[in-house]
């Protein structure tokens, strides 16, 4: 990356509304053209959804930095990211807290994003081949949960895993429409709930696929 490209991603998120310092470090610090697809690297740079493996799709890197940034993140938490893809927004968020864990329902895609995480020496993340609806209950409670796909509701197997005073953020809605990022903070006393921006992810889907 040159400066130039740094430069222009870091103004491109600013323009989007990812202000966060730390946030805009990490983003500096990762090149997205490491977990995408030989074919798209040259769009790695564009604030958009890019295809990966298994039929999904990488998020776009504003969408990424408001999650990360709406979620507030300290340098001693631990977090739970649901939905691994390729690897890029765990790294970024490897540069955010102490300990990531993120779960990826499609095995392909967990093993790829070891390779680049691993390839890029980050150690702070485990990826986990599994059924992210249920969570990480054995790693509970974390001071954040991110959702990188939609569900009708916020599942209670996440909410139940946050620690109070924990954020969860994560689109809701129907998967053939129109999408809010949410957030949801546990309290003493339950849940307090805040809309972001419409979003548009792939659907929340239970169960692992190895192929």
């Amino acid at each position: 990356m040159t400066p130039e490209q740094v430069m222009r991603r870091i103004y491109a998120l600013r323009s989007r509304g990812v202000t966060d310092a730390r946030v805009l470090t990490a983003f500096e610090k990762i090149d997205r053209a490491e977990f995408v697809p030989a074919t798209f690297a040259e769009r790695s740079e564009e604030d958009v959804p890019l295809p990966i493996a298994s039929g999904q799709t990488t998020s776009q890197p504003s969408v990424i930095g408001l999650m990360a940034q709406a979620a507030r993140i300290g340098p001693r938490d631990k977090v739970l990211e649901i939905g691994t893809g390729t690897g890029f927004q765990a790294a970024i968020l490897s540069r955010l807290a102490r300990r990531v864990y993120s779960v990826e329902r499609h095995a392909p895609l967990a093993r790829a994003a070891r390779a680049n995480l691993e390839r890029l020496g980050i150690t702070n993340v485990t990826v986990i081949t599994g059924d992210g609806t249920r969570g990480l209950p054995e790693q509970a409670p974390f001071d954040a949960i991110l959702v990188s796909a939609a569900a009708e509701d916020p599942p209670g197997p996440l909410l139940s895993q946050l620690r109070e005073g924990g954020s969860m953020v994560l689109p809701v809605g129907v998967s053939d429409a129109v999408q809010t990022l949410i957030k949801v903070t546990r309290t003493e006393d339950g849940y307090e709930y805040d809309e972001l921006m419409p979003v548009r992810f792939v659907p929340l889907v239970d169960g692992v696929e190895q192929d």
